[in-house]
């Protein structure tokens, strides 16, 4: 995804103060996409795996998996998250999942 296509993407979403969506029901994989483009992450299946998994622990739980419950619970482990997702692997799959704050994370 070109910068300025996920940037006319991203127009129409609104973000917090720290950069997570608003409104998680909103999100869409597209605004996935644009959110990774943004930060310079190009999306893989692995990737995906994460996403994925955080949608669905939202969709049970009302909240954005911690980074021990990625990691216990998806075939992805520590250090490939970290790789991953730079930065903060469980704010940075939270932000791209379109969910609030990981609660646990500083």
């Amino acid at each position: 995804m070109t910068v300025e296509a996920a940037a006319n993407i991203l127009e129409s979403v609104e973000f917090d103060d720290d950069g997570y969506m608003v409104d998680p029901n909103a999100w869409t994989p597209e605004i996935g996409e644009a959110v990774a483009s943004s930060l310079n992450i190009e999306l893989t299946d692995r990737h995906w795996v994460v996403i994925i998994f955080a949608r669905q622990q939202f969709d049970e739980n009302g909240e954005a998996p911690t980074l021990r419950r990625i990691t216990k619970q998806t075939d992805v482990k520590t250090k490939e998250l970290y790789a991953l997702f730079p930065g903060g692997p469980a704010k940075t799959a939270a932000k791209i999942s379109g969910l609030e704050k990981p609660t646990g994370c500083i």
